[in-house]
Formats: structure tokens, C-alpha cells, sequence
């Protein structure tokens, strides 16, 4: 299956927090989207990777995604190797897609830079005739998406455009909270406490999506960052 985007995160839930919306936003328009999740976010305080995953399921049904798959890294233990841009460098050969959603480029969980950096460089390569990779035993064609942007995360970064995400915004909340074990759940109080269990913590998210939706005169938003200059053709289509 060829896809039009590709969001790739360190953890899951990274997508669902940062750019739900605007997956959601593109598959109303016809595109077709998928998820890779480097890890299983094993390291997390709460719940656990079996747990997880089957939360991962619960938000792709709300998503509406096409694929999503897990290249099953380390986390917090992960590297910016050969070894690792490999294994995406195999995915973005597999589903050829246009358009890479990736981590923010610096933010206060270390694995979000250090995913950003690897598979930045990974799509590069995916591109080099001379990188071979197989897939079902046949060898792979070399395949470079023509642009990545980063989505923000916790840190606020400058952006270089945001989405309007607003008739979406409740189902990312949704697809969000799909993800039981790591947010605040009054009826749960074993659990330890964390930065993202925290019973405010939705009202944070809501006022960064209400931040960028202001910034560009809309009620909800979700800022990104490019990676190289956009090409436009009519600046018409960036009004």
C-alpha cells in the first residue's frame, strides 16, 4: 500500500498528542495515512507494552488510519545507528509515502530529539540507490518522501505553519484518552503520579491547540516545523 503520509513517532500516544488532527484532517480529504511507532514505550512509569498496544488498537479505530506498525526499538535506549535507520529506511521504502510527520527537533523527553535525527536521516538515505533493502524477499526501489515536518510536542517552538484542526479536535481528545493508563483517571488513583497524569494536563493541551488555532484566526491548531524550503505554485493556496 502507498501511502500519502507517513507519521513516525519514538512512542506511542506521540502522534495522537501532537498531530491527530491533522492525520484526521488529511484522511477527510482523501489521503491515505499511517502510524510507526519506533518503540513500545516500555520505559513508561504507568501501565505496560502489552497494555499499550492494545490502547495503540482503541486510537486507530478513532483515527481511521490505513497502517500502523512498531519497529519495536529500544526505549530511552534507542541510537541514531545504521542499524536502526535501517529498519525505517525499509518502512518508508514499503509504503513510499510523500509526506513524513516526525518529533520535534528538541523537547523535554530526550527521546523525541534523538528520533527526530534518526529518522530524518533515514529518509535521506531511503533514497540512495546504493542502500539495499529487501522486502518479502524483493529487493526494494529507493524511495526519499518529498518533504518532513516536525510536529510539535511539549517544548513551544516557532512553527513554519499550523493546520486548522477544529471539527476534529474532540476525536483527538478521544483518540488521546484511548490511552487509559497514562493519563489521570480519578476512579484510579494506584497508579503513580506522572507529568502527563496529571488532572490539568488536557486543559495544557487544549490551550496549545487553541494558541496555534489563534495564530491563524481558527479556534483549534497544530503547529509544524519544515525541513527544507516549500515549493508553491500559486501563493494563492497558502492564504
Amino acid at each position: 500500500m502507498k501511502l500519502d503520509i507517513l507519521a513516525i513517532a519514538a512512542h506511542p500516544d506521540d502522534i495522537e498528542l501532537a498531530c491527530a488532527g491533522t492525520i484526521m484532517h488529511h484522511i477527510a480529504l482523501g489521503k491515505k495515512c499511517g502510524i510507526l511507532d519506533l518503540t513500545l514505550g516500555e520505559m513508561g512509569t504507568r501501565g505496560t507494552p502489552q497494555l499499550r498496544e492494545i490502547e495503540s488498537k482503541k486510537a486507530n479505530e478513532i483515527l481511521h488510519i490505513d497502517i500502523r506498525e512498531n519497529c519495536n526499538m529500544g526505549d530511552c535506549t534507542f541510537e541514531n545507528n545504521f542499524e536502526n535507520q535501517l529498519k525505517i529506511i525499509k518502512k518508508i521504502r514499503k509504503y513510499k509515502p510523500e509526506i513524513l510527520l516526525i518529533n520535534a527537533p528538541e523537547d523535554r523527553h530526550p527521546d523525541h530529539g534523538r528520533a527526530s535525527k534518526l529518522t530524518s536521516d533515514a529518509a535521506f538515505y531511503a533514497g540512495l540507490l546504493k542502500i539495499k533493502t529487501t522486502y518479502n524477499n524483493i529487493e526494494q526501489a529507493p524511495w526519499r518522501p518529498k518533504q518532513i515536518f516536525s510536529y510539535v510536542q511539549d517544548t513551544l517552538l516557532k512553527v513554519d505553519f499550523v493546520v486548522d484542526i477544529t471539527p476534529h479536535f474532540q476525536r483527538k481528545l478521544a483518540a488521546i484518552k484511548a490511552y487509559q493508563s497514562q493519563f489521570y483517571d480519578p476512579n484510579n488513583t494506584n497508579e503513580p503520579s506522572t507529568y502527563i497524569a496529571d488532572e490539568k494536563y488536557f486543559s495544557y493541551l487544549e490551550a496549545r491547540a487553541i494558541e496555534f488555532g489563534h495564530s491563524i484566526g481558527v479556534k483549534y491548531g497544530e503547529g509544524f516545523i519544515k525541513h527544507k524550503q516549500i515549493n508553491v505554485k500559486n501563493i494563492f493556496d497558502i492564504c
